[in-house]
């Protein structure tokens, strides 16, 4: 296992760079993963470990899912805790890193199936909350529109293992899509804060379905909500003027698989 101490090393710098670029994550189909428990999921998960880095303590300490890493057959290096700090976003490394192949998008969804659809979504700890609630509640899959890189680190934290688990659909257009899953007899569905809109817990959620959920400030495009059937809304009691976008996703998620 080759051993790395020196912070300016080509690998520690791309694995930087993967980790604090989107763009660069797109660039290359890779993503960056920090965690044993993560990295861990990703090898069980079947995800493409391509490289791996390990402090010698982290060798120790986390053996049990260290060994299931380097059993994936990828290139593994053994790190100093200096180039662990380099590496990671978090004031307490676990001392186990994972530059990962990106997983592919799906393009066909199941026109029978259950989904949320975040459009501009800007919050990676949102997203992740998100994605872990679609996978608790078993829903077909996640619709994902504009905003923040799914892969984005702070979203894979909040996720927990979970965006390497679910069903992932990236589009660049969430109007044709919503199109298209119309003309294949889907039900869609714009969440908005307005008293106008269907109560959610009214709504006729069987088939195929697809719930639509907008940007922490804004909300929905009103072209989203203009091509979704029927605007449907989450009743609410108290004095604020809206649920946090991860607590709607959850609660919409809920009714949809109730």
């Amino acid at each position: 296992m080759e051993k790395i101490t020196a912070r300016t090393n080509e690998k520690i710098k791309y694995a930087v760079r993967l980790g604090e670029s989107a763009s660069f994550r797109k660039q290359n189909g890779e993503f960056f993963l920090e965690g044993a428990r993560l990295c861990f999921d990703a090898a069980k998960t079947g995800v493409e470990i391509r490289q791996a880095f390990f402090t010698a303590a982290a060798l120790e300490k986390y053996s049990a899912y260290t060994r299931s890493i380097i059993a994936t057959g990828c290139i593994c290096c053994e790190i100093s805790g200096d180039v662990a700090k380099k590496l990671s976003d978090t004031e307490n490394p676990q001392g186990v890193f994972c530059i990962c192949k990106k997983k592919e998008s799906l393009s066909v969804l199941n026109c029978n199936g259950k989904y949320l659809a975040l459009e501009n979504l800007q919050d990676p700890s949102n997203l992740g909350a998100v994605c872990r609630t679609v996978e608790a509640l078993g829903l077909d899959g996640l619709i994902v529109s504009g905003g923040c890189d799914v892969y984005n680190p702070k979203a894979m934290r909040a996720a927990m293992g979970s965006l390497l688990r679910i069903s992932l659909i990236e589009t660049d257009n969430l109007i044709q899509l919503l199109e298209e899953a119309k003309s294949n007899g889907m039900n869609t569905y714009a969440s908005v804060p307005r008293s106008d809109a269907q109560d959610i817990r009214k709504a006729d959620l069987n088939g195929g379905v697809i719930i639509c959920v907008g940007n922490e400030g804004s909300g929905l495009s009103q072209a989203a909500i203009d091509t979704c059937e029927t605007a449907v809304t989450i009743p609410m009691g108290g004095r604020a003027e809206s649920f946090n976008a991860s607590a709607a996703a959850a609660i919409l998620a809920w009714e949809l698989m109730r």
